[in-house]
């Protein structure tokens, strides 16, 4: 998932997504050079946690004369999908000072994706 992609087809639920792709980018300023802490959860709708990660970002010096850093992440997970429904990933920065909301549907090929709210 590049956050391009909002839905899945499962063949059987429960199954899985095995191997999905997350990619990760964190934008600052040259202010918050340094370690930061990044949490993902991947939850179903009701908001049950189906998995969680954490790990950190690390901002580097840049060049003289830029103000902004960078750093990305490319994260590769075995979804768990136990029903057809609505998903979201939620990728937290720093204990939720900042959060951001990726949803994800997932439905049986003969089945239409659960309408958008």
């Amino acid at each position: 998932m590049l956050g391009v992609f909002e839905h899945v087809w499962v063949n059987r639920f429960p199954g899985r997504h095995r191997a999905a792709h997350l990619v990760v980018r964190v934008r600052g300023r040259r202010t918050e050079i340094g370690v930061h802490a990044l949490r993902i959860r991947f939850l179903r709708e009701n908001g049950e946690t189906l998995m969680e990660t954490e790990g950190t970002v690390r901002f580097g010096e840049p060049p003289a004369g830029v103000q902004h850093v960078e750093a990305t992440a490319v994260l590769v997970f075995d979804l768990p999908l136990p029903a057809p429904g609505r998903y979201r990933f939620e990728v937290e920065l720093d204990g939720g000072a900042d959060t951001v909301r990726i949803p994800l549907t997932a439905a049986r090929p003969e089945a239409r994706p659960p309408a958008a709210t």
